[in-house]
C-alpha cells in the first residue's frame, strides 16, 4: 500500500502508467477508493488495461506525448464474475453504484474503458467473434492503419472466467475434447479445451 510523499511514479516507474490510468493524479486518495472499484471489476477489464499499458511501454509509447491517434481494437468473454461473485454481494453493489458495477462487467465496455482510462484518441472497437475476437481484432486493427482511421493500434482479448477449474461435460461431435487436450494440427485431435488469459499487440 503506498504510504508517504514520494511522487508515486518514481516508486514505481515501470507501472506508473498503469496506476495512473486506475487511480488518477491523486494516488493517496483514490486507493481508498480503489479496493473497493476493482472488487466489482471483471478481471477480464483489469487485465487487458495491464496488457495495453504493458504493450504501450514496450513499443515506447506515451500516450500522454503522442501527437497521433490511437485506437483499441479488442474483446473479451462474456463475463462470469458478475453472475458468480457479485451478485451475491449486494452491499458491495450498492456502495459502487449499479451503474458502475454494470461498466465494470459488460464486455462492450472493454475497449472504450481502456481508451478512457489511457486518454487515447483513436477508434475504440469491441470486437466479438468468439474464439477468433483477437484474430479479427488485429484484422481490424491493421486495416484501421491503412485506412488512417488511427496513427498506432492495440489489438487482441482475453478470456477469464469463472468459477475457475470447473471442467466441462464432453457431448460426442461437440467442440470441446473428450480427453482434455488439445491436439492441435495432429491427426489425433479431437477437440479444443477452453484457455485463459489476455494479451495485446
Amino acid at each position: 500500500q503506498y504510504q508517504g510523499d514520494e511522487p508515486f511514479a518514481e516508486i514505481y516507474p515501470a507501472n506508473a502508467l498503469y496506476f495512473q490510468a486506475l487511480l488518477g493524479e491523486n494516488v493517496e486518495q483514490a486507493l481508498t477508493y480503489f479496493q473497493t472499484k476493482a472488487e466489482m471489476l471483471d478481471p477480464q477489464h483489469r487485465v487487458l488495461l495491464e496488457s495495453a499499458v504493458e504493450a504501450l511501454e514496450h513499443a515506447g509509447y506515451d500516450p500522454d506525448r503522442y501527437a497521433g491517434r490511437i485506437g483499441v481494437y479488442a474483446g473479451v468473454s462474456a463475463g462470469s464474475y458478475l453472475t458468480t461473485n457479485l451478485q451475491s454481494h449486494a452491499d458491495l453493489i450498492e456502495r459502487v453504484g449499479a451503474y458502475q458495477v454494470e461498466i465494470g462487467n459488460r464486455s462492450d465496455f472493454v475497449p472504450t474503458a481502456i481508451s478512457f482510462k489511457l486518454n487515447l484518441k483513436g477508434p475504440s472497437v469491441n470486437i466479438q467473434t468468439a474464439c477468433s475476437t483477437s484474430l479479427v481484432a488485429v484484422h481490424q486493427a491493421c486495416q484501421s492503419l491503412l485506412n488512417g482511421d488511427c496513427d498506432l493500434a492495440l489489438a487482441g482479448g482475453g478470456s477469464i472466467t469463472f468459477p475457475h477449474k470447473i471442467g466441462y461435460l464432453y457431448q460426442k461431435e461437440g467442440i470441446m475434447s473428450p480427453d482434455g487436450h488439445c491436439r492441435a494440427f495432429d491427426e489425433n485431435g479431437r477437440g479444443t479445451v477452453a484457455g485463459e488469459g489476455a494479451g495485446l499487440v
